[in-house]
C-alpha cells in the first residue's frame, strides 16, 4: 500500500489548504478516501453530525498523484483522519516551493507533509510534518460509500452566501432552530421561533434544480411549500466555515426528512445532509 502526491503551484497548494480547511470546520474525525485519481473526504453520522461526502480531483490540485491500493482488485485506500491537524500540517506549505504527500510508516501509519520552503539566502529548507492516521480494513469499506438520496421534493439554488451569512447570523440569536423551506416556484423561506418573536426571511424568484432521473413535477402544486427544522448553530457554522468558493450551493429537500447541500466547484464537489430536528 502505497500513496505519494506533489503540488508546486502556490495557487494549488493554497486551494488546498482552503478544502482540508472547510471539512475540519465541519467535523473533528473522518475517512479520507484514495483513489488512482481522486480524493474523498466522508464522514457517515446521520444522527449527530449528517453526512459529508466531498470529492477532489487529483489533477485539479497535485502535479503528481500516485498510489497502490490494499491489493490488485481493491486499488483504494480507506485513511481515518483527523483534518485540523491537516490543516496544522498543510498551512506551513502556504507560500513553498512544494508540497509533498506520503503514506509512510513510522511508530504508526502516518500521512507525512514534505514542505520545500525558500529563505531568505535563496537556500532551500525543508520541514517535515508527521500526521498520524489510521487504516482502515477492506471489510469496513462499504460503511463509506456515497450515501444514497432519496428523491427530492423541491431542489433550489441557495442565494448569495454572503447575504446568507449576515441573515443567520442574526437570526442564532433568537432561536435555537431554523426552519428551512422552499417550493417549485423559486420561493425559499428561512423562519426562526422563540416565545417573544417569529423572524422569517423570504428569498424569492430563486433558480430551480430539475434532475434527470428525478419523477415529474408537472403534476405538483409549484406554490407547496416543502422544508424541515435544523439545528440553528450546526447551519451557521457550515456556511461560516465555507472556505471554498462554490459557482452553485443547490439545496435539496425532503419534506420533514432531510436538507441536503451541493456544493458546485470547478475542482471539486462538496455533499452535506443535515441532521434535522424531528417535528
Amino acid at each position: 500500500m502505497k500513496f505519494r502526491a506533489k503540488v508546486v503551484d502556490v495557487a494549488c497548494i493554497d486551494r488546498f489548504i482552503r478544502v482540508l480547511t472547510t471539512i475540519a470546520k465541519m467535523t473533528h474525525l473522518c475517512v479520507l478516501r484514495i483513489t488512482e485519481d481522486k480524493m474523498f473526504f466522508i464522514l457517515n453520522d446521520n444522527v449527530c453530525k449528517g453526512n459529508i461526502w466531498c470529492e477532489v480531483t487529483a489533477s485539479n490540485f497535485f502535479d503528481e498523484f500516485n498510489m497502490e491500493g490494499v491489493s490488485s482488485d481493491a486499488n483504494e485506500i480507506y485513511l481515518e483522519v483527523t483534518p485540523d491537524d491537516l490543516v496544522r500540517a498543510a498551512k506551513t506549505a502556504q507560500f513553498a516551493k512544494s508540497l509533498k504527500i506520503k503514506l509512510t510508516k513510522k511508530l504508526s501509519p502516518c500521512l507525512t507533509f514534505f514542505v520545500e520552503l525558500c529563505s531568505v539566502s535563496g537556500h532551500s529548507r525543508n520541514v517535515n510534518h508527521d500526521v498520524p492516521v489510521n487504516v482502515i480494513p477492506k471489510r469496513l469499506w462499504d460503511d463509506f460509500q456515497e450515501p444514497t438520496i432519496p428523491d427530492f421534493d423541491v431542489s433550489i439554488n441557495m442565494p448569495s452566501l454572503k447575504f446568507l451569512k449576515n441573515v443567520v447570523e442574526r437570526m442564532k440569536n433568537i432561536g435555537s432552530y431554523l426552519e428551512l423551506s422552499a417550493n417549485q416556484n423559486g420561493d425559499m423561506t428561512l423562519k426562526v421561533e422563540s416565545q417573544m418573536a417569529t423572524v422569517s426571511t423570504h428569498f424569492k424568484s430563486l433558480q430551480v434544480q430539475y434532475f434527470d432521473d428525478e419523477p415529474s413535477v408537472s403534476t405538483r402544486n409549484k406554490d407547496e411549500m416543502f422544508g424541515a427544522k435544523i439545528d440553528i448553530k450546526r447551519f451557521q457554522t457550515f456556511f461560516s466555515g465555507l472556505q471554498l468558493n462554490p459557482q452553485k450551493i443547490i439545496c435539496n429537500i425532503v419534506d420533514n426528512r432531510l436538507v441536503h447541500f451541493l456544493l458546485l466547484q470547478e475542482d471539486l464537489s462538496l455533499q452535506y445532509s443535515m441532521p434535522i430536528v424531528q417535528q
